[in-house]
């Protein structure tokens, strides 16, 4: 038996959102009867889905799910996280790096669990300053480390395609909470995720 990836969706806001693409690229000048637009109000309704799923996610219970009692008490680190998000001003991608550390207080979380909390709050509509904070009072909250640290680095297509269409410019957002707020563990943290 071979594995196989699927996705559900909710059939009835589909065709509510479907409906709303095939207006919308009607009203831009299109013929939404054109044969290689035929199916695009669909595909791009499930798309839309996909790209916000992180609000039906509870990170959470994500985290809860994976914690683990641990006398490990040195800097964890989990970099180069991918992250795709969607702007809120203008519904266009932010894509790029989250870099996590945490500093464990009789608790460790699986590592793979890091990346999920990201995405459940990337995948909603964003602001990159927002994001950082959700995911560092996340876990900062769930885990009640010693320390913790977020830094995101990234490209927002709505100053690359449109406004001041800048293709070069990438935007850091950074957050620290306890030990982090020390200048000499903060130092550590940014030399080794090479900041």
């Amino acid at each position: 038996m071979h594995y196989k990836s699927f996705e559900e969706y909710n059939d009835e806001l589909t065709e509510d959102i479907k409906d709303n693409y095939n207006k919308i690229i009607s009203n831009l000048g299109e013929d939404t009867s054109r044969d290689g637009l035929l199916k695009t109000p669909e595909r791009a309704a499930k798309a839309m889905q996909f790209l916000t799923q992180g609000y039906h996610q509870d990170p959470v219970e994500i985290l809860k799910g994976a914690m683990f009692e641990e006398s490990y008490n040195e800097m964890v680190i989990v970099k180069d996280i991918e992250l795709y998000s969607l702007c809120e001003h203008h519904i266009l991608p932010f894509f790029g790096k989250a870099h996590i550390a945490y500093i464990p207080n009789g608790h460790i979380v699986g590592l793979s669990k890091l990346p999920r909390v990201v995405d459940v709050f990337a995948r909603r509509l964003q602001v990159q300053e927002r994001l950082t904070e959700q995911i560092l009072d996340c876990i900062n909250n769930t885990l009640k480390p010693q320390g913790v640290a977020v830094v995101i680095e990234a490209s927002h297509m709505c100053m690359m395609m449109r406004g001041v269409q800048k293709q070069n410019s990438l935007t850091t957002t950074s957050g620290f909470r306890g030990q982090f707020e020390k200048i000499e563990t903060r130092n550590e943290f940014l030399k080794l995720i090479g900041k």
